[in-house]
C-alpha cells in the first residue's frame, strides 16, 4: 500500500493492524494535508455483513459532524475491491492507555473530560444515532493545550452504532434484533438481552463503565469469561466505588451508581443531563466549567485578571487526525487545538466580580444628582416660582388679585404673588 493513491490521498506508512483492517498514515497530493486510512483485510472483502459495519461508522460519523467525532474525509473501495475509510490523522493516546499512565486521572479530572464525551454523545444522540461499544479504547485523547484538561477527547469507531435510518445499515445490518454487539465489559444489560430497543441511555450506561474505571482503576465487572460478564451486568449490581477508592466523593459515587442502574429509567436520561452533573463534579476538583487555563482552582480564577487586547492571542486552526478504535496509537505529538467546540456549554457557575452593582448604582446616582441641579437652576431662572402646585378650584372666600406689573416705559420691580387666604 506504500505510494498508493486512496483518493486524493498518497499512502505514506503503515501504523497499525486491527481486527478488521489495517491503518496507514497518508498525505493529500497537492496540499500535504495528514490523513489516516483504514483499508478492510481483503479476506473479509466477501462478507457482506461485515462491510456493512465497515462503512456503518462512515455513514453514522458524517451525520454527526461535530468536532469531538473523528471527521471522515472519504470512503469507497480499492481497484481490487477492499473497502477505504479515509478520516482525520489523530495524535494521542486512547484513554485506555491513558488509564495505565501516570499520575493517575483525578475525580475533577475525569468529570471534565466525560463532559466533552457527553458534548459529542450529545449530538449523536440528537441524530438518533447509539454508539453502543463505547469503552476506553474509543476514547481518543490528543493534547490541547487550550482545554481545561490539557486533552481533547475525540470518540472513535461508530461502526457498530444504531443508526435511525435503516436504508444506512444495509440488507444484513449487525443492528438487527437478538444480535449481542459490543464489548462485553462496558455493555448496557439491554445490550446484552440482545434487544433492538436501544436508546442513548444504553451509552450511558456504558460512559458509567468508563467513569467507574477512571476511578477505581478496574471496571465494575472483571477477571470474567465473556457470558460471565453478561449474566453480571443482566443480575449483579457492582460494588460501590469507594470499596476500592475510598476518597472518591459521594456525589461521584451517586452518579457512577445511577449510570450503571439495570433499569434505563432509573438512569440519567440524556447526555446534557450527565454534563450538568459531571459539572459541578469538576468544579468541586477544582475545574472551570468554562475555557480556562489547566487545572487552575477557582479561587485562583476569580482573582486573575482578564488578558488586554495585545495579550490575546489569535485563534489556531483544528490540526489534522485520525486512528481506528482498539488499534494501537501514535505517539503524542505537539498539542492540537480544537478549542471551544469539543465540550457543551453549561452555565458558568463561578461567582461574577465583586463590586460591579455598587458601580452601577453609583453611576446612577450621579446622573441623578446632575439632573436635580439642572432642574433647580431652571426653576431659579423662571423667577423662583413656588415649588407647590397651585389648586384648580380655590375654596371661598376668594383670594385678593395679584397684583399686575407696571407698563415698561417705566420699568418697576414685578410683584410678588400674593399668599393664598
Amino acid at each position: 500500500m506504500i505510494g498508493t493513491i486512496v483518493g486524493s490521498y498518497r499512502v505514506t506508512q503503515k501504523i497499525s493492524v486491527g481486527g478488521m483492517g489495517t491503518v496507514y498514515k497518508a498525505e493529500h497530493t497537492l496540499i500535504g494535508k495528514p490523513a489516516a486510512v483504514k483499508v478492510l483485510h481483503p479476506e473479509l472483502r466477501n462478507n457482506q455483513d461485515v462491510v456493512n459495519r465497515f462503512f456503518n461508522e462512515a455513514k453514522a460519523t458524517t451525520q454527526i459532524k461535530h468536532p469531538g467525532i473523528v471527521e471522515i474525509f472519504d470512503f469507497g473501495y480499492l481497484e481490487n475491491g477492499d473497502g477505504f475509510i479515509v478520516m482525520e490523522f489523530l495524535e494521542g493516546v486512547s484513554l485506555a492507555r491513558r488509564l495505565t499512565m501516570d499520575p493517575p486521572i483525578g475525580e475533577g479530572e475525569a468529570a471534565m473530560l466525560l463532559r466533552a464525551v457527553c458534548s459529542a454523545l450529545a449530538a449523536a444522540h440528537d441524530k438518533k444515532i447509539i454508539h453502543r461499544d463505547l469503552k476506553p479504547d474509543n476514547i481518543f485523547l490528543c493534547p490541547d493545550a487550550d482545554a481545561p484538561t490539557g486533552e481533547r477527547p475525540k470518540l472513535l469507531d461508530f461502526g457498530i452504532a444504531k443508526l435511525s435510518d435503516t436504508s444506512l445499515q444495509g440488507p444484513t445490518s449487525a443492528t438487527k434484533t437478538g444480535s449481542v454487539m459490543g464489548t462485553p465489559t462496558y455493555m448496557s444489560p439491554e445490550q446484552c438481552r440482545g434487544t433492538g430497543e436501544l436508546d442513548q441511555r444504553a451509552d450511558l450506561y456504558s460512559l458509567g463503565c468508563i467513569f467507574y474505571e477512571m476511578m477505581c482503576g478496574r471496571p465494575p465487572f472483571t477477571d470474567m469469561a465473556a457470558g460471565e460478564l453478561i449474566g453480571a451486568h443482566l443480575f449483579f449490581p457492582p460494588d460501590p466505588p469507594s470499596k476500592h477508592l475510598p476518597s472518591i466523593s459521594k456525589e461521584a459515587e451517586q452518579l457512577i451508581l445511577q449510570l450503571l442502574a439495570k433499569k434505563p429509567d432509573d438512569r440519567v436520561q440524556s447526555a446534557r443531563e450527565l454534563s450538568k452533573r459531571l459539572a459541578a463534579i469538576a468544579q468541586t476538583g477544582g475545574f472551570s466549567t468554562n475555557t480556562s487555563p489547566v487545572g487552575v482552582p477557582l479561587t485562583t480564577m476569580r482573582e486573575a485578571a482578564r488578558p488586554s487586547k495585545a495579550e490575546e492571542v489569535s485563534p489556531t486552526l483544528p490540526s489534522d487526525s485520525a486512528l481506528d478504535s482498539g488499534i494501537s496509537e501514535v505517539p503524542a505529538g505537539p498539542p492540537t487545538t480544537l478549542s471551544g467546540a469539543a465540550s457543551e456549554s453549561v452555565p458558568d457557575l463561578v461567582d461574577k466580580p465583586p463590586g460591579r452593582r455598587k458601580v452601577i448604582l453609583a453611576a446612577a446616582a450621579g446622573v441623578l444628582v446632575v439632573g436635580l441641579g439642572f432642574g433647580f437652576a431652571v426653576v431659579r431662572s423662571m423667577g423662583d416660582q413656588p415649588t407647590k402646585p397651585q389648586p384648580a378650584v380655590q375654596p371661598e372666600p376668594q383670594p385678593p388679585p395679584v397684583a399686575q406689573p407696571q407698563p415698561i416705559a417705566q420699568p418697576q420691580p414685578i410683584a410678588q404673588p400674593q399668599p393664598i387666604a
